[in-house]
Parts: C-alpha cells; structure tokens; sequence
C-alpha cells in the first residue's frame, strides 16, 4: 500500500467528525472506533516509537480499514516503516522534503518479512 505524504499544516486541535486523534501513550484497544474514518497518532519526538505499535494493534487486533496518519515529528527516514506497520498517511514535518519522501518509498517494493497489512512472509505468497 502507498503511503500518502502531506507536509505539516500546523497545530490541528481542533475537532473534526470521524477523526480520532490518540496520544502516543493511550492504548487504542481501550477506544471506541464507531464512526472513525481516520486515526491520527502523534510522535512526539522522531525517536518514540510506541505509534507503530499503536498502528499495529489498530490493524491486527481491531481490524481498523480507515485511515491512519501519522503527526508530530515525522521524518522521511520513518515512511518506509510507517507503510509496513499499517499507516496509510503522514504530516511530515515542515523542514522535510515531500520529493525525497516519495523517493523513499521507492527503495524497496517487496519485504521478506510479513507486516501488518500483508501478515505471510514473501516466500509464502509466491
């Protein structure tokens, strides 16, 4: 799946129907996902990671079909693993290059290894 890039727009604060926004240490097993087209998980810093696994558990555990983007500190050197742990869009920061992003996503276009949206290994899909 192609992740869509967009370049920051700001603060988004503001409530939006079908958005649910999730701190990066809120568990999103717990949340009530009726009428939610899209989630947005936070990084506060490049270097936290726990909203790839809020992603994950988003995909797998709760079988979330909508949209789930990424905001905050995001880096072009994240996409890639953003891809494979289930999102399907992010806010990159506004000092990164939305060309070179793209790019990024270019490196690779298959896996070995299994990910959240295709669960069997490479060698098992041929």
């Amino acid at each position: 799946m192609e992740l869509l890039l967009a370049s920051s727009t700001g603060d988004n604060t503001a409530p939006t129907p079908g958005v649910l926004r999730l701190a990066n240490d809120a568990d999103p097993t717990t949340c009530s996902l009726e009428g939610v087209s899209r989630v947005e998980l936070h990084f506060p810093t490049f270097a936290d990671g726990r909203a790839y696994s809020q992603a994950v558990l988003l995909r797998r555990r709760l079988g979330f079909q909508g949209d789930i983007r990424a905001v905050g500190d995001v880096l072009i050197d994240q996409v890639q693993q953003m891809s494979r742990t289930g999102f399907t869009s992010a806010e990159l920061r506004a000092d990164q290059s939305l060309a070179q992003a793209r790019e990024q996503m270019q490196r690779f276009d298959d896996f070995y290894q299994g990910d959240a949206l295709q669960s069997r290994p490479r060698f098992a899909r041929i």
